[in-house]
């Protein structure tokens, strides 16, 4: 019994040490691996070798197929690209399966012992994060040593040896149990190096290990498709195109599996290198075979997956996934682009807004005050999946962007609220009463408005590509839209004392809503600072001049 905690304690630590270099490489690389991947997309060959060489640093196909479908979901790849870097990230995670059969046990001492010292001693840099990789790494050589040395010991059982005489092979068991385990170990890497242990240690025979292959190769297509169930459609048809791929893959390769074991292991001699390459050989082969038919199962996968109407989706969040919640970088964009659809809400009651004033179009005013619901439920939405990122295992960078987005989303949320309260306003107090502004006054409040609008897409334009000179540009703004609304105000006086009938029932109205749309710029252009305060482009007196700005 003891003997059987020490094997099943020893595969937990194989799994944990897996986790551990996935989650600390995405860490450490995770936004420059998103940068070489975009660059590197450009045909389905050379997505394939970038899927190779990302896969293998990470040491998880799932996690590069959330990289990629993000990718799909943004419109910078299209989704047979993707496919192609999937059929690349198989062939890298059986690659480093091939790397860690070797045996490599004197580098785990060295790798945990230099890796807690640099976790500990900078555990929030960079230095720090790569510190936990070499952890993982110790760990899982660590781990395949001890299940060599547990299933020594197991083997020389009456029990074992009795057990083994009676298991005979049953290929569609295997694959079923094979890919049964790589779900629940999330992690097909650690199941496969788990097989080719046991096999090199007599536990299983050679040909159930190959079985159990195509079962872990099965299972991490199987694991990626459920890990995005709740995400958007993009996001699953990437894992669902792969799947396919496995499983035709599994249809060509099981038959063969007999021939290979009749040809190709002789040359080979040690079961555990007969299981890893199997593995590569499996990936290979499917890669090879159907690198070319990309195109034709994103067309299937679209038929079974077809995209919602973008329409019919603007009221519910629609970027915010879960599963790109374990890579920090990923989950960051998705929260940025939810964002950028809360402000393109905004910036539809803002546009509706000058509608509802020159029109009187009551029916308009409160389709738009409904959107101000929408504002604060995306709102919401933003705010709590950010919460949900660990701080922790963001870079400098990535934590000064999520400060960006949660700022973004409060100006936007608070720029529905007031376009609402001027909505109620305009139907009290001249909707209803049967009121216009003047011809001069109608002039100004439309000029007002066409800054604004102007100014709002330049903010998002900010927020999305924070560059310094526009957000230089939308602060000088602020200044021009105070000094504007003032000469409007002076104006509207003059009016006054002509006793313009118009200017008169409608003064009130008219003082507050330039007011407004002052306040309404005034959160537009907060989308500079940030940007401006982290390229250290602010004047040291800001503070000191912003309430005076604002009086």
């Amino acid at each position: 019994m003891k003997h059987l905690l020490n094997l099943l304690a020893a595969i937990a630590l194989l799994v944990w040490g897996t986790q551990l270099v996935r989650t600390g490489i995405l860490r450490v690389f995770g936004a420059n691996l998103r940068h070489v991947l975009a660059r590197s997309i450009s045909n389905r060959y050379t997505a394939a070798l970038s899927g190779i060489g990302v896969t293998a640093l990470v040491q998880s196909s799932t996690a590069t197929a959330l990289i990629v479908s993000a990718f799909v979901g943004q419109g910078l790849v299209t989704l047979p690209l993707a496919l192609a870097v999937m059929l690349g990230a198989d062939v890298g995670t059986s690659l480093m399966a091939v790397v860690f059969s070797f045996d490599l046990s004197w580098l785990s001492p060295l790798f945990i012992f230099a890796g807690v010292v640099m976790f500990i001693s900078r555990q929030a840099t960079a230095v720090g994060r790569f510190g936990r990789v070499l952890i993982g790494l110790g760990l899982m050589l660590l781990a395949l040593r001890l299940i060599s040395e547990a299933t020594a010991v197991l083997i020389q059982s009456p029990t074992t040896k009795t057990l083994l005489a009676s298991l005979s092979s049953d290929l569609l068991l295997e694959i079923f149990v094979g890919a049964l385990f790589a779900v629940i170990s999330y992690s097909s890497l650690a199941l496969v190096l788990l097989t080719a242990a046991l096999a090199a240690s007599g536990i299983i025979p050679v040909d159930v290990a190959l079985g159990l292959v195509l079962g872990a190769n099965l299972g991490s297509g199987v694991l990626a498709v459920l890990t995005t169930l709740r995400s958007t459609i993009e996001a699953r048809q990437v894992p669902l195109g792969n799947l396919v791929f496995k499983m035709l893959g599994v249809l060509i390769m099981a038959p063969l599996a007999g021939l290979w074991l009749r040809y190709v292991r002789p040359y080979l001699g040690d079961p555990a290198t007969v299981v890893v390459l199997f593995h590569l050989t499996f990936n290979l082969v499917v890669t090879v075979l159907f690198i070319g038919f990309t195109l034709p199962i994103a067309r299937t996968v679209t038929r079974l997956l077809p995209k919602p109407d973008k329409s019919m989706m603007a009221g519910r969040p629609h970027h915010l996934d879960p599963s790109a919640l374990a890579t920090p970088s990923l989950a960051i964009s998705c929260a940025a682009r939810e964002a950028l659809h809360q402000a393109d809400i905004v910036e539809t009651m803002m546009v509706g807004l000058l509608a509802v004033i020159k029109n009187n179009d009551l029916r308009l005013a409160e389709e738009l005050r409904r959107l101000d619901d929408t504002v604060d439920e995306l709102y919401s939405a933003i705010k709590y999946y950010l919460t949900k990122i660990s701080r922790e295992a963001l870079s400098e960078e990535e934590s000064r962007r999520w400060t960006d987005i949660i700022s973004f989303t409060i100006n936007m949320e608070q720029i529905g609220d007031i376009v609402e309260r001027i909505l109620i306003d305009i139907e009290d107090k001249k909707i209803k009463k049967s009121r216009n502004f003047s011809e001069a006054g109608m002039a100004e409040i439309c000029e007002l408005h066409a800054r604004l609008i102007d100014n709002l897409r330049l903010g998002m334009s900010v927020f999305l590509n924070g560059n310094v000179r526009d957000a230089q540009k939308l602060l000088e703004e602020k200044a021009r839209f105070r000094d504007l609304e003032r000469a409007y105000a002076a104006s509207h006086l003059v009016r006054l004392t002509d006793n313009t009938v118009q200017s008169i029932e409608t003064s009130s109205l008219h003082i507050d809503l330039i007011s407004d749309l002052k306040r309404v710029n005034s959160h537009i252009c907060s989308i500079a600072y940030p940007i401006l305060d982290s390229a250290g482009a602010l004047a040291p007196n800001r503070l000191r001049q912003a309430p005076l700005s604002d009086a």
